[in-house]
């Protein structure tokens, strides 16, 4: 069924208006899906802070160009749909990867990231890396840890001086208990 001009203007639209939005946009292949296994990846999409369309690829076509990003013609072909990282991309890659690996029906083809095209593998490598949140727990580790030790060997030291301290006065009194007695 032909849709009018005016609804394939405004899908280019709607496309141009997500690809500013995305830092990332991956492209898959969902032959023989059902809605209720859409509806699951769409939720796990959601999730991930993107969103995940069914296009049209000649009217992504269109957008791409039009929004002066790449277009990959050899991975918009068959029935592609399209996610859009509209968070952080590696989280959006991973429920990709993850239903992809779970599901037949879906086939992650690859995608864009900045002007750069992406291969499957690529994008299975980014969702590979952690999040930001784990990253900034990574880096919070990497550098509390020499103030760790810089604070356990100033307590280390001081202790030792207390228990040198210590013994000197327990010695004395000892001295002076003797010489009382």
């Amino acid at each position: 069924m032909a849709i009018s001009k005016a609804r394939k203007d405004e899908l280019v639209a709607q496309y141009k208006a997500l690809i500013e939005k995305s830092d990332v946009i991956f492209l898959a292949e969902y032959t023989g899906m059902s809605v209720k296994e859409m509806e699951n990846l769409r939720i796990k999409i959601s999730e991930a802070e993107g969103g995940f369309y069914v296009t049209k690829n000649t009217l992504l076509k269109i957008a791409l160009a039009e929004s002066d990003r790449p277009v990959p013609e050899d991975m918009l072909v068959g029935q592609v749909a399209t996610g859009f990282a509209l968070g952080e991309a590696p989280i959006l890659a991973k429920a990709l990867a993850d239903f992809a690996k779970s599901s037949d029906n879906l086939t992650l083809k690859g995608g864009l990231m900045a002007n750069e095209t992406l291969t499957a593998q690529q994008v299975e490598a980014l969702a590979s890396l952690p999040s930001l949140d784990q990253l900034r727990g990574q880096i919070l580790g990497l550098i509390s840890a020499p103030a760790q030790g810089i604070v356990s060997a100033l307590t280390n030291g001081v202790r030792q001086v207390i228990n040198v301290v210590d013994a000197y006065a327990k010695s004395e009194e000892g001295e002076a208990e003797a010489e009382a007695a």
